[in-house]
């Protein structure tokens, strides 16, 4: 008997955890909730989560096993489960924070003194941290050489599913429900989880898609994009059955059609170039990643920072993604960048605050990919945007939501305004502004000014003046 414990894998296809389960050694499938790992979630993940846990139980349950639940520190839990089925192996997929490698080391050594096996397993990336690296063996800072290494490196084949047989025949205890487990119902509506769902937007994306993702992915009405990011955070589908499928849409095309292909596959490259860097200084998840000679100076008004959280910046674009966030637990990539710039560059907010905030609302924060983002905006992570290139956010809507189609679905108070208004609307007086949406607020800075301001700042920060 062995033991599989879900993590971030919430799936049984594409599963290297249950590949090598059999009727001769079956697998008892569990799954723990530990308080550790909760204090950092949120209402939109944890509800993602248990829809996707409701889906793997209907999964094991039509093959006559089931989804053994627990609630604990998975040091005492994991051993306690082991004895409790008699299982001699644990297994489990990779996870690369800090936190993760705590807790595993933990019930490596726990298992240890019980005198169980265990195996952790490759499930979340298609390259794990330290496989890629420098010439010299240290970890990629440009992610454009890790990038290449990347595309260039074989990849692994999807497993199959197990077997009904090779599953133990368990009985596994209800869900708990989110109050159960001390959280609100989300704000925002939380899409469906479960691998199911997972391959249907697969499924839509590769079918055309995928074939004008370079072209149109920074487009945010156009919807050009796979919305399968949080799938991938709780892997309810496979990253190698993600990648295969994508390698069977690149066959048989070429010219642009299969180099959109490779710029879809470069973001799954993204995951890992970021996964790599939390793997190797974990401290990025609360400390810049690049050093200046002096501290930069974050102003910090709360003010300004609320009105981001609101969407009431007066800055349309900006204002339009803050309340996707809040409705959908979701915001385009390409606003992800706009609105974590105009934070950091214009209302010189401290990082660490978009940080949180996004933590706290996105269904798909993943502590790498979040970082990473909100590091690069703000001029301190690897590979970072330089800090002297400073998004203008009037710019940014005018150039990738040209009609405004995105904003007004958005910001209803701009939905009868001529979307050149909008495009202008820093530039506006306050009697344009009154008649053209009298309900939608004026600009609470002023982007030229702030821009110097950000300027002297990092220079400030960079001991250059």
């Amino acid at each position: 008997m062995r033991l599989h414990w879900h993590r971030r894998d919430l799936r049984a296809t594409d599963n290297a955890g249950l590949a090598a389960a059999s009727p001769s050694d079956p697998v008892v499938p569990v799954f723990v909730f530990d308080r550790a790992v909760l204090d950092h979630a949120a209402p939109p993940r944890v509800a993602f989560m248990l829809d996707a846990l409701d889906s793997l139980r209907a999964w094991y349950r039509e093959r006559g096993s089931d989804l053994v639940v627990a609630e604990g520190d998975p040091r005492e839990v994991v051993p306690d489960l082991a004895a409790e089925y008699g299982a001699e192996t644990v297994t489990w997929g990779k996870d690369y924070s800090g936190l993760a490698r705590e807790r595993d080391a933990a019930v490596r050594r726990s298992l240890d003194d019980a005198g169980v096996s265990r195996e952790a397993v490759q499930n979340a990336v298609l390259h794990e941290p330290g496989e890629i690296t420098t010439n010299d063996g240290d970890p990629y800072s440009v992610f454009t050489y890790f990038g290449r290494k990347w595309h260039d490196r074989e990849k692994a084949a999807p497993y199959d599913a197990p077997d009904a047989d090779a599953l133990a025949a368990v009985e596994g205890d209800d869900l708990p429900t989110l109050a159960d487990l001390g959280f609100d119902d989300p704000e925002a509506d939380v899409p469906t989880a479960g691998t199911g769902a997972a391959r249907s937007l697969l499924d839509d994306f590769l079918d055309e898609d995928v074939y004008r993702y370079d072209e149109r992915r920074d487009y945010p009405a156009d919807e050009c994009t796979s919305q399968l990011s949080p799938h991938l955070k709780f892997g309810t589908v496979g990253i190698r059955e993600v990648y295969e499928r994508t390698e069977a849409a690149a066959d048989g095309v070429g010219g642009d059609r299969r180099e959109s292909v490779r710029e879809f596959q470069s973001q799954l490259a993204w995951r890992e170039f970021y996964a790599q860097v939390l793997f190797a200084y974990p401290s990025v998840v609360t400390s810049n990643y690049k050093s200046y000679e002096n501290p930069i100076d974050w102003e910090n008004d709360g003010d300004l920072l609320q009105a981001w959280k609101d969407g009431e910046t007066g800055y349309p674009i900006v204002d339009a993604g803050m309340r996707q966030l809040r409705e959908e637990a979701y915001v385009h990539n390409r606003v992800r960048m706009i609105v974590a710039s105009f934070l950091t560059k214009d209302l010189l907010v401290d990082w660490r605050y978009g940080y949180e905030w996004f933590r706290e609302k996105l269904v798909d924060h993943d502590t790498a990919n979040d970082n990473g983002g909100w590091q690069w905006a703000a001029s301190t992570g690897t590979d970072a945007q330089p800090y002297f290139r400073i998004f203008n956010p009037m710019t940014q809507g005018e150039d990738y939501d040209p009609d405004a189609e995105y904003i007004k679905r958005y910001v209803p108070e701009l939905r009868d305004t001529d979307p050149e208004v909008i495009h202008d609307w820093n530039e506006c007086s306050l009697t344009q502004r009154r008649n053209a949406a009298p309900d939608y607020p004026d600009p609470v800075v002023d982007h030229g000014e702030r821009r110097e301001r950000a300027l002297a700042m990092f220079e400030r920060a960079r001991g250059d003046d």
